[in-house]
């Protein structure tokens, strides 16, 4: 016994020793090798790294991750690779780095063999050309031979403890975030191909398309086995099971990244889940709808990606889904019916992610509501042009599928019945419909939803659709009738349309509809549309005799009041409002009668007509033809001018779904090619582009997108102006235009403070004061803001000065310095004419003489419009001008340069300078 006990306190004694030996190892290694360590750690972030780390300082210790010997970073930070190497990759309060001891005893080099993160925000980013901020680490070249201390990265677990990761990726338009991350990954990390073995939670995942919610707060669980590639960054998903929400999956696939993109194949399914469960996995606004709906039946889904994305080249990936259910069944809130022998078998695909080459496959739906049937079936290739081979079958009660579905606020009743098929191509351009042979019938239909309090009644359609042929001229809709009731009011439509190519119309319409409340039927809060109409016409006709002009053949009549009517074009940027007015039809022709209207802030009176009004809404090419009478007191012409929203992101690396700025950039008047209307305005007061027009008449048309006025009349800074002028819009930021005016005897001090182009074009009018009359043409191009391209403007006319002083002038200044002639300092011009022409951004002046004090002044040459002058000046001496001074001018109109004699630059040198 005594034996017995000597030797077990011996092996107390031992084990002690050693424990206490590898506690004080513990202890006192972190300090003896903290130096190295650090070194070791700066060193393989030089080697391996392409992007700036940093950190504040660093801690050696076995015990923050026991029992591995970690070096700790705090404040930790890695920047992106490039272009995103001054934002932030990874920010972290620490990261620890775990180091193999034997390494760090015996070795030459320290090796790293794990890492752990913790409360880590990782930001990753890809912008608009796929280059992405995660590429940081540095791909290795195969070597022949491998020196003992190369690679001291020789990773063998991967710890990450609630941490945060964004995701952001421009070129895709793809953004997910996800909290709460908890990962555990081993694998011998070192090596250029490697299985990691991983273990994933994610405590809320949400996932977002082009700024649309698909996944939002859902949960994960997983559980990875991917094989990496670190000299390729190539990833094979090879056993993957995922679970979100209820919903279990299987993930498999690869994916490389390249160096402007990727190169994927992924393959997620789930097989024979609950209906159920695969509801769980959606966006948030069907959990609520879930939480209250009863779902049972088996599901089969698949959904595959393959192919490579590279944004810069338009390459693309195929997408395919297959989507299956089987013997389902729905019951929203213990609805009295319940949608029993649900089966659906639906795929799509679409190549190259190209909508033009998608296919739609619906192989079957069908479903029953206690013994009533839907059965339908759809297939289609493209969107352009389109091949369909459908089928719809029902006579189903409205109100039992509405609250059997639980479809959020919306009430519908009625009796639906339809028997439809419909196969062949759609190509409009072609003049091709499918075969269709079509019955829909609705009979006491209901319609109420939230954002009204009263609903549609008694809405009644009867209706068929046949095409035996597949060609827009044997398309035939006949709606033998349809009626509806709101607010009291009944409302009936007859309809007989034949032959699309040549639409055959018989329409005939009776009633009154409130629109701003039809609107708000419809409408979300916030939006209002005021107005109503009042309708008794019958029309019929057929679109050749509007063409060729038959007017004889139209049978038009009947009456359209509206009030309070607003009306929105793509090519305005406001809404038209029309406040009243009577519309009478009369064969070919809609009469307009006393019809008040008001654009933003200017306001208009019409009296007139339109032509070829039912051509015009159904052919593509078709014109409308117009004749009016227009008043108005005020016409404010700058809000007419388009304006296009364009988003622009704050900086390419924002992460936030949120960080897009949209602006608004004007555009040009643009005039709608398909009118051709005529005008003849009286205007009180009109705004343009910093001018105010008033007592203004004249004659306008539109016509192939160019308008143009004739004897166009307007009092502008005290004088009477004429004017003839053509404009045409060259797309939605360009417009040419060309205008006569005639200006008799104006202020030339107002003109210059108070016109713009007269400002710019005639700067050295800056301290003239007297009375000019103008002549001139003159043509060119308008920029977004409707100002004119100076170099595009050409043009050439006369100046004609009554009486003129000129003030201050810097070159008569000059001149006066140069000659000691102080009296030609301020000139005065009286009964001079000054033509000059303008092209290439240079003003052309001809030869004028005029004379003051005696002194016969002649000038000739050239200036540009940003005042830079190439002149030539005879200062002709008293008493009679046979003696003179000859002059040369250049510098700018500030800094004038005065040279005596003949001697001069070349016109056309200069004109090229000036350039």
């Amino acid at each position: 016994m005594s034996s017995k006990k000597t030797i077990f306190l011996k092996i107390l004694k031992y084990i002690g020793i050693t424990v206490v030996s590898l506690l004080a190892f513990m202890f006192i290694a972190p300090y003896i090798f903290a130096d190295k360590i650090n070194a070791e750690i700066k060193k393989t972030a030089n080697q391996k790294l392409n992007a700036k780390l940093d950190y504040s300082e660093s801690n050696v210790s076995f015990f923050n991750h026991f029992p591995s010997l970690t070096v700790s970073l705090e404040n930790f930070r890695l920047n992106g690779s490039a272009p995103f190497q001054n934002e932030k990759l990874i920010t972290a309060k620490e990261i620890a780095f775990g180091i193999d001891v034997p390494s760090l005893l015996f070795g030459k080099s320290v090796n790293i063999d794990k890492i752990f993160l913790s409360n880590a925000d990782i930001n990753i980013q890809v912008n608009q050309e796929g280059f992405a901020n995660y590429n940081v680490y540095k791909s290795e070249k195969t070597k022949t031979t491998e020196k003992e201390g190369d690679n001291s990265l020789k990773l063998e677990k991967i710890e990450i403890n609630n941490s945060k990761i964004i995701y952001d990726d421009l070129s895709t338009k793809l953004h997910f975030d996800i909290f709460g991350f908890n990962y555990l990954g081993k694998g011998d990390l070192s090596k250029a191909i490697f299985d990691l073995s991983s273990k994933a939670q994610i405590s809320k995942l949400n996932l977002l398309y082009d700024n649309e919610p698909y996944l939002m707060n859902k949960k994960v669980n997983a559980s990875l086995i991917t094989k990496v590639n670190v000299n390729s960054l190539s990833f094979i998903f090879q056993q993957n099971d995922l679970k979100i929400n209820n919903l279990v999956v299987d993930f498999k696939g690869k994916f490389d990244f390249l160096k402007e993109g990727y190169n994927m194949d992924f393959l997620l399914k789930t097989t024979n889940s609950k209906l159920n469960d695969f509801f769980t996995a959606f966006p948030p606004k069907f959990i609520t709808w879930l939480d209250k709906t009863q779902l049972t039946g088996n599901t089969n889904f698949n959904l595959a990606l393959k192919g490579k994305y590279i944004a810069s080249q338009n390459i693309a990936p195929n997408l395919s889904l297959d989507f299956k259910v089987k013997d389902g069944s729905v019951n929203y809130n213990q609805s009295p019916a319940t949608i029993s022998n649900l089966n659906v078998d639906f795929s799509t695909e679409l190549p190259s992610l190209n909508p033009d080459l998608l296919i739609v496959d619906l192989k079957n739906l069908s479903l029953n509501i206690d013994k009533e049937t839907l059965k339908a079936k759809l297939y289609s290739t493209g969107t352009e042009v389109l091949n369909i081979d459908a089928a719809l079958q029902s006579k189903i009660d409205l109100e039992k599928l509405n609250r059997a579905l639980g479809i959020p606020d919306l009430e519908i009743k009625g009796i639906l019945i339809t028997d439809g098929t419909a196969k062949g191509k759609f190509d409009k351009k072609n003049g091709l419909f499918p075969v269709t042979n079509a019955v829909i019938n609705l009979n006491n239909g209901y319609l109420k939803t939230k954002y009204y309090p009263n609903p549609i009644t008694d809405i009644s359609v009867v209706s068929t659709v046949s095409n035996p042929k597949g060609t827009f001229d044997n398309l035939k809709v006949v709606l033998q009738p349809a009626q509806f009731t709101f607010e009291g009011n009944p409302v009936f439509v007859k309809a007989n349309l034949n032959n699309f190519d040549n639409l055959s119309y018989d329409i005939n319409a009776k009633g009154t509809l409130d629109i701003g409340k039809i609107y708000q039927v419809f409408s979300q809060k916030g939006l209002e549309v005021n107005g109503f109409i009042k309708a008794d016409l019958a029309l019929k006709g057929k679109q050749s005799d509007a063409e060729k002009g038959n007017y004889s053949k139209l049978k038009n009549s009947g009456t359209l009041e509206i009030k309070n009517i607003e009306l929105a074009s793509k090519y305005l940027p406001k809404k038209f409002l029309v406040r009243e007015g009577i519309f009478k039809f009369n064969n070919d022709k809609m009469l307009f009668n006393t019809f008040l209207a008001s654009y933003g802030q200017s306001d208009f009176k019409l009296n007139g007509y339109l032509q070829n009004v039912f051509n015009f809404i159904a052919a593509k090419d078709g014109v409308l033809h117009g004749s009016f009478s227009l008043s108005s007191k005020y016409i404010n012409a700058d809000e007419f001018m388009s304006n296009t929203m364009v988003a622009t992101p704050e900086t390419e690396s924002k992460t936030s779904t949120e960080n897009t700025n949209t602006t608004t950039e004007t555009g040009v008047i643009v005039v709608p090619p398909n009118l051709d209307l005529r005008f003849r305005a009286n205007a009180q007061k009109v705004d343009f582009n910093g001018l105010t027009l008033k007592n203004a008449k004249g004659s306008l048309k539109m016509k192939n997108g160019l308008l143009s006025m004739q004897n166009t009349g307007f009092d502008l800074i005290g004088c009477t102006v004429t004017m003839n002028a053509t404009y045409k819009s060259v797309n939605s930021k360009n417009a040419l235009f060309e205008y006569q005016i005639k200006a008799n005897e104006f202020d030339i001090k107002r003109a210059y403070n108070e016109v713009k182009i007269f400002r710019e074009m005639a700067s050295a009018a800056e301290k003239a004061q007297g009375i000019i009359s103008l002549d001139y043409l003159l043509k060119g191009r308008l920029n977004q803001n409707m100002e004119p391209v100076f170099p595009s403007l050409s043009g050439n006319g006369v100046v004609s000065i009554k009486n003129v002083k000129m003030y201050g002038m810097k070159m008569f200044n000059s001149v006066a310095k140069k000659t000691d002639k102080e009296s030609i300092k301020n000139p005065e011009l009286n009964q001079v004419d000054i033509k000059s022409s303008v092209k290439n951004n240079i003003i052309t002046i001809e030869r004028f003489k005029f004379k003051f004090a005696g002194f016969r002044p002649r000038i000739e040459g050239t200036t540009s419009l940003d005042g830079r002058l190439n002149l030539k000046m005879r200062l002709g001496l008293p008493p009679l001008g046979i003696l003179g001074i000859p002059l040369t001018i250049t510098g700018n109109k500030d800094n004038p340069k005065i040279k005596v004699g003949r001697k001069t630059e070349d016109l056309e040198e200069t004109k090229d300078s000036i350039q």
